[in-house]
């Protein structure tokens, strides 16, 4: 049985989910697929799009427990910057070419770095803080080759092909592959009781 991710780094639903996936990923290994739904959005922050985004980042928070800080709506929503998860997507790429057990781990802790701790996950000099921690030091060249940016479009054109097929428009998503057949998770099983998910996947 194989178990796609289907998600985005800048996506606050997924990191609503980033509580249940460690512990479901101790038993049943994800297989992290990208599928760009912000890399390279174009989409720069203003008050109309922050307002939106805070009310919505608000009601995750209510239903996961996952916070999202006053640094981040201050920090990264009124920041004006770039809302474009290319970056991230490249770190945690370069990841996955060294030490793919550990790409669950850096994405949530990019995830936290941009949601609690205020910083923006897009800049370069974050994203190396945060791959440092992990003792992931060889993987910083890595930002910057053409062989992980070649790597990062077949993970997105594969990620975007799999969406598709299964009809899938939104993250996080999970598609179980078994027998040869696609099997799409319920996304409200993401932030529930990961048992309910555990027993879910092994009806299948």
């Amino acid at each position: 049985m194989t178990i796609y991710y289907l998600f985005d780094p800048l996506c606050g639903w997924c990191y609503g989910a980033s509580a249940t996936l460690p512990k479901l990923n101790e038993i049943y290994p994800l297989t992290l697929t990208p599928t760009g739904l912000f890399y390279q959005s174009g989409r720069k922050m203003d008050a109309d799009f922050a307002r939106y985004a805070w009310g919505n980042d608000q009601r995750i928070e209510k239903l996961t427990g996952q916070p999202f800080s006053q640094a981040y709506l201050e920090n990264i929503l009124q920041g004006q910057g770039e809302f474009n998860s290319a970056n991230s997507l490249l770190a945690l790429t370069a990841v996955q070419q060294i030490v793919p057990e550990k790409e669950l781990a850096v994405l949530a802790a990019l995830q936290t770095a941009r949601y609690v701790d205020g910083l923006d996950n897009a800049d370069f000099t974050v994203i190396e803080q945060v791959l440092r921690k992990f003792n992931l030091s060889q993987a910083v060249p890595l930002l910057t080759e053409q062989s992980t940016k070649v790597a990062l479009e077949q993970r997105l054109q594969f990620g975007q092909q799999l969406a598709n097929h299964c009809g899938v428009q939104g993250v996080p998503q999970l598609i179980v592959k078994k027998d040869e057949r696609l099997h799409i998770v319920p996304s409200q099983l993401l932030y529930g009781d990961v048992q309910e998910l555990k027993d879910y996947l092994q009806g299948l």
